[in-house]
């Protein structure tokens, strides 16, 4: 029940989607008795498409995100294992097309990759099912795993798990599949504005992981006095803001979560819950 409506819900609170509702709406107003409420709907909207798009809201809401968790210290020793979750490809593309095909997300995997090869005894899990609300019979991890033995991976270093669809069964599964020992490091490989909140869910879990934010979005806090050259960038960075911010919130209201807005506290490595 929790995933699907955090997939009905969060498509409609996203802030493109519920810009263009009210513009709907607005528009059949416009038809209506109504039709002045209807004009100052449809000009509410196009004023806040621009202000979306072309100032720098988008960056200001992401950019505490992913800043949150600095880059990791390789010089703290060699991890034993890697854990990237699910996101960074599309499986209905892949299978449309009979490619491996990455989105937005997929430096998750190339970075990965470039751990693996720095650290060769260190394993890799790759942690994705298939986040769609229809039914699917091929999954995230079967397209990481020809992604990954393209980058020089081979099978015999990696573990796949194929069935979680959100960020709280991509934790909970990986849990199961790693079974982490006492003394044991391992890195989480995600987007740096998803950070905060896998970090959290992991911490709730009890299980210790260093976080490897990739993936900026940001360039940094001068960020906050630029403004966007194209209004579909701004508003592709609120949306991504925006479904990282009501995924905290939505979290911490259902307890999977300690902490709103989860924080780089140091934990003791092996403080593990079984």
């Amino acid at each position: 029940m929790f995933f699907v409506l955090s997939k009905t819900l969060g498509y409609f609170l996203i802030p493109s989607n519920l810009i263009m509702a009210f513009g709907v709406l607005g528009l059949g107003l416009i038809f209506s008795k109504r039709r002045r409420v209807g004009r100052w709907l449809l000009a509410g909207c196009v004023a806040a498409l621009l202000i979306f798009g072309f100032s720098p809201i988008g960056a200001i809401l992401l950019l505490p995100l992913e800043t949150r968790f600095p880059p990791w210290n390789p010089n703290t020793g060699d991890p034993t294992g890697i854990i990237v979750l699910g996101g960074g490809v599309d499986p209905e593309l892949t299978a449309a097309r009979g490619t491996p095909a990455m989105n937005s997300s997929g430096a998750r995997i190339v970075v990965a990759a470039e751990l693996a090869h720095r650290y060769p005894k260190a394993r890799v899990v790759y942690v994705g099912g298939n986040s769609s609300l229809r039914s699917a019979n091929f999954s995230e991890a079967d397209v990481a795993e020809d992604i990954f033995k393209n980058l020089g991976i081979g099978r015999d270093r990696l573990q796949l798990e194929r069935n979680s669809r959100n960020t709280d069964e991509n934790v909970r599964f990986s849990m199961q599949l790693v079974d982490r020992q006492p003394g044991e490091r391992w890195l989480l490989v995600t987007s740096a504005s998803h950070m905060p909140r896998a970090m959290g869910l992991f911490r709730k879990a009890g299980f210790t992981v260093d976080p490897y934010p990739v993936g900026w979005r940001t360039s940094g806090w001068s960020d906050v006095y630029t403004f966007q050259s194209d209004w579909m960038t701004g508003i592709d960075l609120t949306n991504a803001a925006a479904h990282e911010w009501l995924g905290l919130i939505a979290y911490r209201l259902t307890g999977r979560i300690d902490e709103l807005f989860p924080s780089p506290k140091s934990i003791n490595p092996d403080a593990i819950v079984h």
